[in-house]
């Protein structure tokens, strides 16, 4: 069944309002959605307007804790970390969405066609796929890092390559099993009866028959990009100081912890809500598409 039948599935003479289908939906993926907004316009608002400079010093007292001025303390350096946390709310998002999208596209134009076309190719496609696979995300994050050397470190173009590059091969490897179950069905065999090439079958009749599996693959894949993406930033392989990423902050501020816990308590939380945000989604939005929330993982 295709995403557009699944869909319409929703737009039944009962449910024809946009209140009453919003009612109608899953509890996890309209929870979801709520927390996914307020990241959004917390950091469309950060983008234009923050109290402070990201990078201003002498904003406060040093290490001075919370007060009115100061919602999240100031750090060692006196820059208000409110400011910071805003600024950084926008690169976090952006960062994640363009590198699992370029993950997303890459993976799925390399799974559908191996999967259709299978022989040789598919063999040889495996083969490295699995070999991607078997190296640890961070494993291969840091490699890939640091053999584009000095130059490139701490580009954000970088940091959205290292992601779509993790995420790849294990979205090709859903893809191909989608592509699989598909390729056998008969108007494949028409279509390639007609003459079709081997691209057009597959963006025409395979891509739109497996865009259930694949849209659920994404949304999964982009609830586990800020994690990484933090985790480059706090082993300083992320983005380069002063930009606020928020585990860039968190690592600076580490040592903070007892002096002044709450400089990390700010870019701690945002990664946690907007995580749970996105792992409720995706939940939503399989239930909603008939798949499995654990799909790739």
């Amino acid at each position: 069944m295709s995403l557009t039948n699944v869909m319409s599935g929703w737009r039944t003479p009962a449910l024809s309002s946009w209140p009453a289908r919003w009612m109608a939906m899953p509890g996890s993926f309209k929870v979801g959605s709520i927390i996914l907004a307020a990241h959004v316009l917390f950091a469309l608002i950060g983008v234009f307007w923050t109290p402070y400079g990201f990078a201003q010093m002498g904003t406060g007292i040093p290490l001075s804790g919370m007060s009115w001025l100061h919602p999240m303390g100031v750090d060692q350096i006196g820059r208000d970390v409110l400011s910071r946390f805003m600024y950084g709310a926008h690169i976090v998002l952006l960062l994640a969405l363009a590198g699992t999208t370029l993950g997303m596209v890459a993976g799925t134009v390399l799974g559908l066609v191996s999967g259709y076309l299978g022989g040789l190719f598919d063999e040889i496609v495996q083969r490295l796929v699995e070999a991607m696979i078997s190296i640890p995300f961070l494993a291969l994050a840091l490699v890939t890092i640091i053999a584009a050397g000095p130059a490139l470190a701490g580009e954000p173009a970088l940091i959205v390559l290292v992601v779509g590059l993790v995420y790849t091969p294990r979205i090709a490897r859903i893809a191909r099993a989608a592509a699989m179950e598909i390729a056998t069905r008969e108007y494949v065999a028409v279509a390639e009866l007609r003459g079709e090439s081997t691209w057009s079958i597959v963006r025409r009749e395979i891509l739109p028959n497996t865009a259930n599996v694949l849209l659920v693959e994404f949304s999964l894949r982009i609830s586990y990009a800020p994690i990484l993406i933090g985790a480059l930033g706090f082993l300083g392989f992320g983005i380069r100081p002063p930009t606020p990423e928020w585990g860039l902050m968190i690592s600076e501020n580490r040592g903070l912890l007892i002096a002044s816990p709450v400089t990390v308590f700010g870019p701690g939380l945002g990664f946690a809500s907007l995580v749970v945000g996105l792992n409720l989604f995706t939940d939503g939005l399989s239930r909603m598409l008939g798949q499995r929330s654990v799909v790739g993982a």
